[in-house]
């Protein structure tokens, strides 16, 4: 199930510019998301009711490249069929991250990017090379559950009994793990909560585990490919599922309360330990073998997703990434523009490339169709766009 929970994007989306081999520009029916030109203002940091993130970076000043800036190429095309991936294709791992706190008053998000994981976890370990951890954690109620759940989560899957045999079987049971020894850490508020949303990459199988409403998009040749399902509360399957175990939702909210209906932590709604309760930590998974189609993932927590698209995402990234190459620029200016279409929330993101080189310029196939733009209608698709 797709984009039950997904929160429409702000402002006007229009289809992106393509540059076919004979120079006509044509539209393309995949939307892109406006820009605004103005400068952030000025925002105050809190200081959070316990631990504070010790990941922060600050957003760039530099104003976005505009988007109809058409020496590069920002184009949408599908992918290769199975028979033409190429298999001896192997990921390389560079990441980067931005969080800021936005228009709240603390910061409650965590997150972790691990882009070499053998050396991370040991060269001991069993699993394939090469290979990569990423998480998002977008606490709520303090940020006793986001910091505990990031420092442990990573352990507890490579100490699962199935891993790493059985890496869906580990990072499942890690989850319910790190839930219940939560809950018996008397130091820690237990009734602060968090949503988990990770990736694990090794060789070119990558897992992605989602409990709650953080969001992973994959980046396939410049179309966007949603990875995980927003766990809303009046999604219908999630609905079901907490009515059946004795749960409401009242105005989106579960027992009304909160708003997603998976997350760990939030003891003070959950029954004895191993019980079925509507407030569930168990994720939903989804796994997939990379291919060189596959360019980039981007991670983020709701506070993105609410003001923009999966596929603006995606166009915006790929833009940057063919400029500059950078994902760690490239999630601040995400993050950047989250805020400048008025996002009201903390703001985490996670840009994870899977080659060294930037993403290829795409060239438009010849086609039957075309539709084109005269010198006229582009002029007063910039000034829209300019608008």
């Amino acid at each position: 199930m797709y984009d039950l929970g997904e929160t429409m994007p702000v402002g006007m989306d229009f289809s992106p510019l393509l540059e076919d081999k004979e120079g006509a520009f044509v539209v393309e029916d995949e939307k892109l998301g406006d820009s605004d030109s103005d400068n952030l203002k000025p925002m105050t940091k809190g200081k959070p009711p316990r631990h504070g993130s010790g990941m922060r970076h600050s957003v760039s000043t530099t104003k976005l490249v505009a988007v109809l800036d058409l020496s590069s190429d920002v184009g949408v095309t599908g992918s290769k069929s199975s028979s033409e991936e190429k298999t001896e294709f192997l990921p390389m791992f560079r990441s980067g991250s931005c969080a800021e706190i936005g228009p709240k008053q603390y910061m409650e998000d965590e997150h972790i990017c691990i882009d070499d994981l053998i050396q991370h976890i040991g060269p001991a370990s069993t699993i394939p090379s090469p290979g990569a951890f990423y998480g998002v954690f977008d606490g709520h109620g303090g940020t006793d559950a986001a910091l505990f759940i990031r420092n442990n989560i990573l352990r507890f899957i490579v100490e699962d009994s199935h891993f790493p045999t059985c890496v869906g079987k580990a990072i499942t049971s890690a989850f319910l793990k790190a839930d219940y020894e939560f809950a018996d850490s008397s130091a820690l508020d237990i009734s602060s909560g968090t949503t988990a949303l990770t990736a694990l990459v090794f060789g070119r199988t990558m897992i992605v585990a989602n409990a709650g409403d953080c969001r992973a998009v994959l980046g396939r040749r410049g179309r966007a490919v949603e990875m995980s399902t927003d766990q809303k509360p009046n999604c219908i399957s999630e609905k079901l599922r907490i009515e059946k175990l004795g749960g409401v939702v009242y105005d989106g909210y579960l027992n009304g309360q909160l708003s997603v209906s998976r997350a760990l932590g939030d003891w003070h709604m959950k029954g004895p330990k191993g019980s079925a309760c509507p407030l569930s930590a168990e994720p939903e998974l989804r796994e997939i073998n990379l291919t060189e189609d596959d360019e980039f993932l981007i991670m983020g927590c709701d506070g993105l997703w609410d003001v923009m698209s999966n596929q603006c995402a995606v166009t915006m990234a790929r833009k940057e990434l063919m400029i500059h190459n950078d994902p760690q620029r490239c999630s601040r200016e995400l993050v950047r523009e989250a805020l400048k279409r008025h996002s009201c929330d903390n703001l985490t993101v996670i840009v994870v490339c899977f080659s060294p080189d930037p993403p290829p310029r795409i060239e438009m196939p010849p086609s039957r169709v075309r539709r084109s733009i005269s010198a006229e209608g582009l002029n007063l698709l910039k000034g829209v766009l300019d608008c």
